[in-house]
């Protein structure tokens, strides 16, 4: 709020026994410093996975395109062709820097695009890939990119079926900016959608979260920690797989990319008209990324992730599926954080490590842009 600055807002009764008494304040005056939300042109925050990038679409793009595969609004679009059911999705990556601890813009493309498959349950099986190439960037790197992105791919499974290369002028790109799409076969009686989430499902995740964005942010700020943090980037179709081997009947799979964890279960909670409370305790954040966190001023439940997923699993299987994904390489270190509620629906709780509890609202934008 603007600051008082004069003592024109105090009347003085000089002979009352309250010798200072303030006025009732006029707030018509006063600014907050919050962002506003009627943006006449596109900022940062519209990408960044929160409640900007949601009004974008909601406003823009659905009225635009309609159609009730797009309003669903899940990871990827889950669609029939030929009697087969194929999860299809596509993503843009515009990563800065381009490489970093763990990984870089080439794997990333691939893996979350995998990624996005894998939450509807799809076993990836083609990608699509698009080079945005501006002009003067060292062939050299370009190489880098696309080898990396081909290492990403055989390792996750995937043919790279198609792409295509475009180069802007120097000063309008940033040196390589990519856009992926995939598809995937869906398994016979899977059904994943935000808008499965019930009452009673236990909340799982599959391991750290913030990791990713603080290893980009640790390179693009020139941070050092005593422990090296590298990203979590990685293609998780065979932690899915083994999951679904559990039972097909999971509710929920999501991987909470931009806007971190706090975006992806308010994601969930408004698409199911459901409440979710977690322990922050339980919350698994490395000690590492929780003091980069401290420092920068972030809170890690909003920071993004490129490795992990968070699961609603019916009570009743969330145990055989708990002890499936720490049996996993890549879910080792899954835990389960809190359950769905019929209480305040729509709305993410916490319960903080005090005994209080915090509301975990939707992001506005993006703490850490440009990290995927």
């Amino acid at each position: 709020m603007a600051e008082l600055t004069d003592l024109t807002d105090l009347t003085v009764i000089a002979d009352s026994p309250a010798a200072a008494v303030p006025a009732a304040p006029d707030f018509s005056g006063w600014t907050c410093p919050a962002p506003l939300r009627d943006h006449p042109r596109i900022v940062t925050g519209h990408g960044g996975g929160g409640a900007l990038s949601a009004e974008l679409v909601e406003h823009v793009f659905a009225p635009a395109f309609g159609g009730p595969l797009l309003a669903s609004l899940a990871d990827s679009a889950v669609v029939t062709l030929g009697g087969a059911r194929l999860a299809f999705s596509t993503d843009s990556f515009v990563v800065r820097p381009l490489f970093f601890p763990g990984g870089g813009i080439g794997d990333l493309a691939v893996n979350g695009t995998v990624n996005d498959l894998a939450m509807s349950g799809a076993k990836a099986a083609y990608l699509s890939v698009g080079f945005i190439l501006e002009e003067g960037v060292e062939t050299s790197v370009v190489a880098r990119v696309a080898q990396a992105l081909g290492d990403a791919a055989r390792a996750a499974g995937v043919e790279i079926a198609t792409g295509d290369t475009k180069v802007v002028e120097a000063g309008h790109g940033d040196g390589i900016y990519l856009n992926t799409a995939g598809i995937g076969l869906v398994p016979a009686g899977v059904d994943l959608r935000p808008q499965r989430a019930a009452p009673g499902d236990v909340v799982i995740v599959s391991g750290d979260m913030g990791v990713h964005g603080v290893a980009v942010m640790s390179v693009r700020e020139g941070l050092e920690f005593d422990v090296e943090i590298r990203s979590d980037c990685a293609a998780l179709g065979g932690l899915v797989e083994a999951m679904l081997a559990v039972t097909p009947d999971l509710h929920v799979l999501r991987d909470p990319t931009r806007g971190g964890l706090g975006a992806a279960l308010n994601e969930i909670a408004a698409a199911a008209r459901v409440g979710v409370e977690i322990a922050e305790r339980d919350v698994p954040v490395p000690p590492q990324v929780a003091n980069a966190c401290a420092i920068l001023g972030l809170d890690p439940l909003y920071v993004a992730n490129e490795g992990k997923l968070v699961a609603f699993v019916p009570r009743e299987h969330a145990d055989a599926v708990l002890a499936a994904m720490r049996a996993h390489p890549l879910g080792a270190g899954a835990a389960v954080i809190g359950e769905c509620v019929t209480a305040h629906p729509g709305m993410v709780v916490a319960r903080t490590g005090l005994g209080g509890t915090r509301v975990l609202d939707m992001p506005i934008g993006e703490q850490l842009p440009r990290i995927c």
